[in-house]
């Protein structure tokens, strides 16, 4: 064999991998296998017994993963990572039977919150959202989704984008940035919706794509949110700008907003307690990804769960997330949104551990580069210390992590 057809730099032997390729039965599973890479791609998967015996007339760095499962590196496609401030308070507010919208409409939420971020420094904004970060990834996660929307002011928008764009540069992880123009409506804009909307969608993006500073775009339409009409306004301009798009929908009503981002050809619509069959369909026709956010759920007391069946009835692929942020699911565990997914949703646990990895990369428009085990692909991975995959869905507050690849080289 030449030295060229094992160009490889490292080389991972004896592991289980769940590769999570479609049609490759459960879990795309290969058991006592090997994996290798090259820079940061993955550059061969094959058996335990033809690595060991390629590496015995071509030496290559190597480590013995034997009993060990590797994974896709996870990612978390919908995260507010960026904030300061707390809302505890809130949180004691809605054990005492305050809602969700009562609090929003009293001048809490997220308003809350956009205050003490306005007030924080960078640097300050970035110490507290690494540390989040590291949470992650210790977690297995290697690709992170961070929003902006606690500024609504240009220049506090920027910086938190700034601050989200900083985070792979201190943490082993790679990171898509969101402006989430539409979050909620700043106080001093409270008599002129019109005017705020139309800053957001018109010389605000026009700043932050000028910068180089998002790679997609959000809005919360919603009842407590912005309308159809001025959300839709702000899809055009981002269209305008080549700039793909996801939406938060149907998380407390169901006023059409999953449809919305089907018309507009949304990567996602996420959350979607509220949702019917017409706009699952609309979302299956689009291709557009449904991001299920269990921890929103759980933190909010909500009764009405996603329609799962539904969505599945539909086609429509079924990504799972941590939302993290300070008001509605203050979690850092990816590993507690696949059981939430299961025991509360209802998803099976492969579904949940696609929806944290191939299908989560869909969301992002990353498919064709990472989510699964493929020659080709980016090589992150997650090495898991387990029996078997469901594990990773059945355990509560554990972490069987054993290590973490990010871009072919060990986190």
């Amino acid at each position: 064999m030449s030295q060229a057809s094992l160009d490889w730099d490292h080389v991972w032997i004896g592991a289980h991998l769940a590769t999570m390729r479609t049609g490759a039965g459960a879990y795309g599973a290969l058991r006592d296998a090997a994996l290798a890479v090259k820079g940061d791609r993955i550059a061969w998967i094959g058996s335990a017994l033809e690595a060991r015996r390629r590496l015995a007339s071509q030496p290559v760095p190597s480590s013995d993963a034997t009993g060990l499962w590797i994974t896709p590196g996870f990612i978390d496609c919908h995260t507010h990572l960026v904030w300061a401030g707390s809302r505890a308070a809130e949180f004691e507010q809605r054990l005492l039977g305050a809602t969700y919208e009562q609090i929003a409409r009293a001048g809490g939420g997220i308003q809350s919150t956009v205050d003490a971020t306005r007030t924080a420094s960078e640097q300050s904004l970035l110490a507290n959202t690494l540390s989040r970060a590291r949470t992650l990834s210790a977690q297995g996660v290697t690709t992170l989704e961070i929003k902006s929307g606690y500024g609504l002011e240009l220049d506090t928008e920027m910086r938190l984008l700034r601050v989200a764009r900083e985070v792979d540069r201190h943490v082993p992880l790679s990171v898509r940035t969101t402006f989430l123009g539409l979050h909620a409506l700043p106080r001093e804009y409270a008599q002129n919706r019109r005017e705020f909307v139309d800053r957001v969608s018109g010389p605000w993006l026009d700043a932050i794509v000028a910068a180089g500073l998002a790679d997609a775009v959000d809005a919360f339409c919603e009842n407590v949110g912005f309308s159809l009409e001025e959300t839709g306004q702000y899809l055009r301009a981002a269209r305008a700008h080549g700039l793909p798009i996801h939406l938060h929908a149907g998380q407390l009503s169901d006023m059409g907003a999953a449809r919305l981002a089907a018309e507009h050809g949304a990567l996602s619509a996420d959350h979607l307690e509220y949702l019917d069959a017409g706009s699952a369909q609309a979302m299956a026709r689009s291709g557009t990804v449904a991001v299920l956010l269990p921890g929103a759920y759980y933190t909010l007391r909500q009764t009405q769960a996603p329609p799962v069946s539904l969505l599945r009835e539909a086609g429509v692929p079924l990504a799972v997330s941590t939302d993290c942020n300070p008001g509605t699911s203050p979690c850092t565990s990816i590993l507690l949104m696949l059981n939430m997914a299961c025991t509360l949703f209802r998803l099976t646990a492969e579904e949940a551990l696609a929806g944290v990895t191939r299908v989560a990369a869909q969301a992002l428009g990353l498919l064709g580069d990472r989510g699964s085990l493929e020659v080709g692909k980016r090589a992150d991975l997650a090495l898991w210390r387990i029996g078997q995959p469901a594990e990773l869905c059945y355990g509560i507050g554990s972490n069987p992590g054993a290590g973490v690849v990010v871009g072919g080289q060990s986190a």
